[in-house]
């Protein structure tokens, strides 16, 4: 899917690794409003931004919200361990929600995913992931519908997520 990418109609034609290396098609979460953010276990906002995360998927789980975590070691090294490091660091962080695989989220080698959620939702200056987590927020047909900078904090969606259920 290296450059099918641009003829994508949805989220749902995309299948990505989960952090177990298995193939997951994103058509698995079809109906639901989806959060997809790169994280990181070793960024300033990894504590309040997993809590966070953790309280969004609780409170909005049985409404239809899925969040799906994809570590990304761009920014300054802050994701540098390996899946059974995430998912250690993740399990001690609560989180029941999705973590996918490890991937860039810029440049040449940005997963085909996020190369279209870039394309869909651009950002204030340039269409680059500036910094771990950055949120997209995608409706109930796959459509990326919002952009959010790792600066806003994820309690800070509901109001928007509320709209989309």
């Amino acid at each position: 899917m290296a450059e099918d990418w641009k003829n994508a109609k949805s989220v749902y034609d995309f299948t990505v690794k989960d952090i177990k290396g298995e193939d997951v098609s994103l058509e698995k979460y079809k109906g639901c409003v989806l959060i997809i953010v790169n994280v990181a276990s070793k960024c300033g906002y990894t504590s309040k931004h997993y809590k966070e995360l953790v309280e969004l998927d609780e409170k909005y789980r049985d409404k239809g919200l899925k969040i799906l975590g994809f570590p990304c070691n761009q920014f300054g090294g802050q994701e540098p361990g390996n899946a059974d490091n995430i998912c250690s660091f993740t399990a001690k962080q609560n989180v029941k929600f999705d973590i996918f695989e490890k991937v860039d989220v810029n440049g040449n080698d940005a997963h085909p995913l996020w190369k279209y959620l870039k394309s869909k939702q651009g950002g204030l200056l340039i269409d680059s992931i500036k910094w771990n987590f950055t949120k997209f927020i995608v409706d109930k047909n796959g459509q990326p519908v919002e952009r959010h900078a790792a600066n806003v904090s994820p309690l800070g969606l509901e109001k928007n997520l509320e709209k989309y259920f």
